[in-house]
Parts: structure tokens; sequence; C-alpha cells
């Protein structure tokens, strides 16, 4: 079973969390992070481009010219695509773009992701930020102990914490999500990912 350092605010080691190796020991799964990452970003997306086609162009009702007689090539509407102001052929319409992924496989990514972190030296577990009102000031200097300060870090505390929320999400370069909130993207798209062992606790007990 692996373990992990556990500090506390001002940077100092105050003990060891065991790591279920069920979560952390495994192989890291990197189709199963790339299928869940581009679900995520697919559904982000607003779908909202739009385009007319010949039907919903406005004007055109009359024959440019008569069907035979005059040399030039049969037309029907002035609104056909290959006039100008005409409709588009086969244009973008809103839509979604949101696709599901197996709950199961949802899972494997994050705990891929946790477990590649954790491999790759970028998880970091801090005892608590010890916050009982909101002090981005505090939070500040806790990173800056933690030598977390000049890099993009993602910070999971647990769903009570809000002081710790309210603190962090002021700060450049910090994204804060709840553990309940952990997904895939947001695990791995930083350079260090911290969690505050209450929120690992429940993460841990969520994904074995």
């Amino acid at each position: 079973m692996a373990t992990v350092d556990v500090k506390d605010k001002t940077g100092k080691k105050v003990g060891t969390a065991e790591l279920a190796d069920s979560v952390f020991g495994i192989e890291p799964n990197m189709f199963a992070m790339h299928q869940v990452v581009r679900s995520q970003q697919a559904a982000r997306r607003q779908g909202t481009h739009s385009t007319k086609g010949r039907s919903d162009v406005s004007g055109g009702g009359a024959k440019p010219w008569r069907q035979k007689g005059t040399g030039r090539a049969r037309q029907g509407t002035i609104r056909a695509p290959q006039w100008k102001g005409g409709g588009v052929v086969f244009g973008p319409n809103p839509r979604s773009y949101a696709f599901k992924v197996p709950n199961k496989v949802v899972k494997l990514a994050m705990r891929s992701a946790l477990a590649a972190k954790l491999g790759d030296g970028e998880l970091v577990v801090i005892e608590g930020f010890g916050l009982t009102e909101p002090s981005t000031k505090s939070a500040a200097s806790a990173l800056k102990a933690l030598e977390l300060d000049a890099k993009r870090v993602t910070v999971v505390v647990h769903d009570d914490d809000t002081p710790a929320i309210l603190s962090l999400r002021n700060l450049e370069k910090v994204r804060v999500i709840t553990a309940s909130e952990a997904n895939t993207y947001d695990l791995i798209d930083n350079a260090s990912v911290v969690f505050t062992r209450p929120a690992l606790e429940w993460l841990e007990g969520v994904l074995k």
C-alpha cells in the first residue's frame, strides 16, 4: 500500500496517509482518461452555430428566367446554393455534442489520473488550511509554503470547507473544487493537485 506525506499549512510534514492500491496503485489507463476528457469537453461546447439552407433564405420565389431558349443554365431560384446570398449546403445547425461514457470508465479514468499524479510526484496532501473565515492572504501563504505559488494547481477540498473555497477561488493559477466535483479533466489539467486530507479520504472511498 502506497503512502504519501501529509503537510500542514506551513509546509511541514505532520504525518503520512495510506493510499488504497485499488485507486492509487493501478496502471493509468490513458484511453479511459482520453475518452472521459473528450466527453467533458464535448459537453461544454455550446453548439449554437447555425446556417440557413435554401428553404430558410428569404426571397427567390420566382424563377429567374424561363426554362428554355435563353442559352443559360436552367435555374429555379436565386436562393440556390450557387447564387450569392443563397442557402448554405450541409451547413452546421444547433445541436448537442455531448456523448455519454459508462460510469465504470469515468471512475477508471479518475483512478488513473490520481495514480498518474502520484507516480509523477504531483500529488500533494495537506492536513487542512485551518481557516475559520475567508482569507485569501492566508490561502496564498499556505500555497507558497508548499512551493506551489508559481504553478497552476487544482485544490480539492471537502464540500463543507467553505472558508477555503472562498479564499482560494481568488488566487491566480488556482482552480478550487470540492471532492464531490472532482473529475478527470480538473485532476490532470494542472502542474500539481492538492488535496486536503478529508477530501482525499472522501474521494478515495467513492472510487474504491
